[in-house]
């Protein structure tokens, strides 16, 4: 898989690079296929040195950043550790909740069961928050904004699927067979936008990308919003 530099970059500078990132890709190599294609060795080829902040799923698109230098690394860190950045994605969720808003607060252990899935844990698990907002209902989806305000493995898909409302298409959360079945080949998450101070000037930056065509054409297949 190659990655189209012109479309997907967002922003360029010193400290930062900010991606469009394609479903289907991996963030890193994948530990059992370490020859095959991801996001930061095709962007190396480009624009060596880069530095991890944070991942995306393989399947799922959006926004991801990058940074371009050891001190803006550490700064980045700093940020997503402390909370100060912030990520909004957008999710087409299987059923169709009660509430407008809501926020999950459910401890998660990653690795959890024989299938490594992050797991709903009180005991052992890590504190995770999650805030959720209908932007859109279905006859039996629903889109979702999610704002995780902690960083776990899979928090979004996890809190989603622990609440009875697994994302469309997710194999390792979602139901194994579906009626319908999802308008959507993958993992229906995507990384809509990111704000976060910028680590040479500490202005507040925000970044934005569009929902996909494949996740788009989902929405538009479902039909017109319910009133229900």
């Amino acid at each position: 898989m190659s990655i189209d530099l012109n479309r997907a970059i967002l922003y360029i500078d010193e400290a930062l690079l900010v991606v469009d990132k394609p479903a289907g890709l991996p963030t890193l190599p994948d530990g059992y296929q370490p020859d095959a294609p991801c996001l930061i060795g095709l962007l190396k080829l480009s624009f060596a040195p880069l530095w991890v902040v944070h991942r995306l799923d393989k399947d799922t698109s959006g926004v991801i950043v990058f940074a371009r230098s050891a001190a803006a690394h550490r700064q980045l860190n700093t940020q997503f550790e402390q909370r100060q950045a912030e990520k909004r994605y957008h999710a087409l969720a299987h059923g169709s909740p009660l509430w407008e808003e809501t926020t999950v607060d459910l401890p998660l252990r990653p690795n959890g069961d024989r299938r490594h899935r992050t797991v709903i844990d009180p005991q052992r698990g890590k504190p995770a928050s999650t805030s959720l907002r209908l932007l859109q209902r279905f006859d039996n989806y629903t889109l979702l904004e999610a704002t995780p305000h902690t960083g776990r493995t899979h928090q979004i898909r996890a809190h989603l699927a622990a609440l009875g409302f697994p994302i469309a298409a997710d194999a390792l959360y979602g139901p194994k067979t579906s009626h319908p079945p999802p308008p959507i080949a993958r993992l229906a998450l995507h990384a809509y936008s990111l704000q976060l101070l910028h680590p040479l000037s500490q202005a507040q930056i925000s970044f934005q990308a569009p929902c996909p065509a494949d996740f788009l054409q989902a929405v538009q297949q479902l039909g017109p919003t319910t009133t229900r």
